[in-house]
């Protein structure tokens, strides 16, 4: 069986923010947390898989890499 895209997840400090999903991606995400608990062995928070899902997402963009590189983001 070939292996999700997602691992254990870090243990890193938290910023809050309140979202809406569709309900067609809430679904997605609650099977994803069961294919990866029963995968890991671990108990997966399906809103934990929200902050890796969206890093993993950026991390491959192309374009945004390029356009980052071009001009660094300002954090405070």
């Amino acid at each position: 069986m070939a292996r999700l895209k997602l691992g254990l997840l870090p243990d890193d400090k938290p910023v809050k923010i309140t979202t809406e999903l569709p309900g067609s991606v809430h679904r997605d995400l609650l099977a994803y947390a069961e294919v990866l608990t029963r995968e890991t062995g671990q108990q997966t928070d399906p809103i934990k898989l929200v902050a890796p899902m969206l890093a993993r997402f950026m991390a491959t963009d192309r374009v945004f890499l390029k356009a980052r590189r071009a001009k660094p983001v300002q954090q405070d």
